[in-house]
């Protein structure tokens, strides 16, 4: 196997274009929001060029501020975004939206990078920032989920004791199907790129493993600090109250 993966051609990356135009000439066919695919595509095109800039120049940077500041920066949007299901009240839950994802996403990637994989440099970019993006992705995923199954639940007059678990469950569905099927139906994006890179399988079934633990454990953390900052208090309306 080589030693690296080789740079893809532009002209080659053009291919993998070809299947997602087949899907847009259907929704253009089938006038079901070809536009909104299409504006999808480009976006993420050039947020990822974008940030494959970014990132050149965060791993270039031997300063702990920057890298903790790009840190920062990734939690504040994964707090609003998580947010999205329940845009009305957005606003008014960003702190505790904030404060999990912080408490859940946070120490599990302080327990990683300077724990599992023992940085050095504790604070190199090459590291925290990859680690850091995966975590608080997990983390905003189960506060988004938890967030919109407890307002669904409470809006049906179900009680807060009642809808927490079941809000809990709902966070937690995608990481549990990951659990199950890593291995057997998916080989996980890290492991792959190491697979291509050439390392050995075995060297990266050890990292797919901190990973896969790193993420449900930041997903489940983040929405319990969120579920228990939602309990209702003395005298405060739950979300199906009417304003």
């Amino acid at each position: 196997m080589s030693p690296a993966v080789d740079a893809i051609p532009i002209a080659n990356l053009s291919l993998a274009l070809l299947p997602a135009a087949v899907v847009l000439a259907v929704l253009h066919r089938w006038s079901t929001g070809a536009g909104t695919a299409l504006y999808g595509l480009g976006r993420m095109v050039a947020q990822l060029a974008l940030v494959g800039y970014t990132l050149t120049f965060l791993f270039g940077t031997e300063h702990p501020a920057v890298v903790l500041g790009a840190l920062a920066v990734m939690l504040s949007a994964a707090g609003w975004i998580s947010l999205r299901p329940i845009a009305a009240r957005r606003a008014s839950v960003y702190a505790h939206a904030l404060a999990a994802i912080g408490a859940g996403g946070l120490s599990t990637l302080a327990v990683v990078t300077q724990g599992v994989l023992a940085a050095d440099p504790w604070h190199d970019p090459t590291v925290l920032i990859p680690l850091g993006g995966m975590v608080l992705a997990a983390s905003m995923n189960a506060v988004s989920l938890s967030a919109e199954r407890l307002d669904a639940e409470l809006g049906r007059g179900a009680t807060y004791p009642d809808a927490r678990p079941i809000a809990m469950r709902s966070a937690l569905i995608p990481q549990i199907n990951s659990l199950f099927a890593v291995g057997l139906v998916s080989l996980p994006g890290m492991m792959t790129g190491q697979i291509l890179s050439g390392i050995s399988p075995l060297i990266a079934v050890r990292y797919q493993i901190m990973v896969m633990c790193m993420m449900f454990g930041a997903a489940g953390m983040s929405a319990a600090c969120f579920l228990a900052l939602q309990r209702p208090r003395g005298g405060e309306p739950s979300p199906s109250d009417p304003a």
